[in-house]
């Protein structure tokens, strides 16, 4: 039968670890506990506010290596800073299936979470802070799953480590309305499939949402906010869907608590969506609002559906060069511009003209940056006026037959000037 065991700082935790029969609850009293634990058995580890794991610097602080394990309310700290060993606060190997690690604080150099080739794991209500006085190389990421399976990583807090979430050749993985903020990548995606990003909140990250060389993605509800270089990255990402996500304010250099700003890209303007040789998703009912490029599409990124999205107050709205046209509408709807200067006879809430983002001349400037200084010269202004009077001479590109003349979304600019003090608490975490 199950049993309730209690430890005080004067015992020997591995002791009772070892000592414990399966199903027992080990409840850890307010204390400083040192040492490398490991548990092989399923059990449930738990504390209260006070109880400290220390790593005392080396390897894991924590290894699960049974199935059914629970961890919680533990603060844990002080492991190992070798990456290339995988240290971390709370290292899952393969053996623990369906374990739990729940309401825990973490603060470390490495890995907060590592989870390795495991199914059915449950990563919940955890805060993870990263060592600032590191090199953003040199730490771990907040939680990291390889080779993984049906995890639930469900409100989370993580901040100053590498990247906040990384999934590596994880697949039917649930991310959930988790906080990411002053990172490289809020959420980094390579070589996973059929996974959900849903609910989750970047904030003064280099990238909020780095989606690569991934599959039949579930991308909603998210919300990427004074995120540097790019609010959602997307790198040979197919059949995947980005749906009603609130990208705001990805402007190179406009964020002064960005951790490590002086790395910042030199010359790149912010983009709120790149989209770098990914075909076949659907990108619906977004808005990409403030930043200082709206969406850059580049090596083939086409065959996309791209619809029901506002486009909002961005410096420079669409960026995309090609020999191919494409019609950002479907079934008769396109996406709102603020810059739009249309018309709607018939009052049905589409233009009556095409939205073009870019001319020629917009292309030319692309590709010869030098070109720049003629830009308000006669010749360039009469090149501009020369392709509107003859549509002959226009180049292949992006335009939207059915622009449409209102926002889907209810009052888009107050919510976007309010999106600075919305889901997002009232102070962040300290440690």
């Amino acid at each position: 039968m199950a049993a309730q065991l209690i430890v005080t700082p004067d015992q020997h935790l591995q002791e009772v670890l070892n000592e414990a029969a399966e199903g027992d609850q080990i409840l850890v009293t307010p204390g400083l506990y040192k040492g490398n634990f490991i548990i092989d058995k399923p059990l449930t580890l738990s504390g209260q506010p006070g109880t400290i794991i220390d790593g005392q610097g080396l390897g894991n602080a924590i290894t699960l290596k049974a199935e059914g394990i629970t961890v919680s309310d533990l603060r844990i700290q002080n492991w190992g800073d070798n990456l290339t060993d995988l240290n971390a606060g709370v290292f899952v190997a393969k053996k623990a299936t369906g374990a739990i690690i729940s309401n825990n604080s973490f603060y470390g150099i490495t890995s907060g979470i590592w989870v390795d080739s495991t199914q059915d794991i449950q990563v919940l209500d955890n805060k993870i802070e990263g060592d600032l006085t590191i090199r953003s190389q040199d730490r771990g990421n907040g939680i990291h799953l390889f080779n993984v399976g049906g995890a639930r990583v469900k409100n989370n807090e993580v901040w100053h480590t590498r990247d906040g979430i990384y999934i590596d050749t994880s697949n039917g993985n649930e991310l959930n309305g988790n906080f990411l903020h002053d990172l490289r990548y809020g959420v980094h995606y390579m070589y996973s499939y059929t996974n959900q990003v849903i609910n989750n909140h970047t904030l003064n990250t280099r990238t909020g949402y780095a989606l690569m060389q991934s599959k039949f993605l579930t991308v909603v509800n998210n919300r990427s906010e004074n995120d540097q270089n790019y609010g959602i990255l997307m790198n040979f990402i197919t059949n995947s869907t980005i749906d009603n996500n609130h990208i705001i304010g990805v402007q190179t250099g406009r964020n002064p608590h960005l951790v490590e700003n002086s790395n910042k890209i030199s010359g790149a303007e912010g983009k709120a969506l790149f989209m770098y040789n990914s075909v076949f998703n659907n990108i619906i009912n977004n808005q990409f609002n403030e930043s200082d490029l709206g969406i850059h599409l580049t090596a083939g990124s086409e065959d996309n559906v791209i619809s029901g999205n506002t486009f909002i107050s961005n410096k420079e709205q669409v960026k995309y060069v090609s020999n191919r046209k494409q019609d950002w509408s479907a079934n008769g709807r396109g996406n709102y511009w603020s810059d739009y200067l249309g018309w709607d006879m018939n009052d049905d809430g589409v233009g009556d003209t095409q939205y073009e983002p870019n001319d020629g001349v917009d292309k030319l400037l692309w590709k010869y940056p030098a070109v720049k200084v003629l830009l308000n010269s006669p010749a360039v202004e009469t090149l501009r006026w020369v392709q509107r009077q003859f549509p002959v001479f226009k180049s292949p590109g992006v335009y939207d037959s059915a622009p449409l003349m209102n926002s889907p979304f209810a009052n888009p600019e107050a919510s976007t000037a309010a999106s600075a003090n919305s889901n997002r608490p009232e102070a962040l975490t300290q440690r």
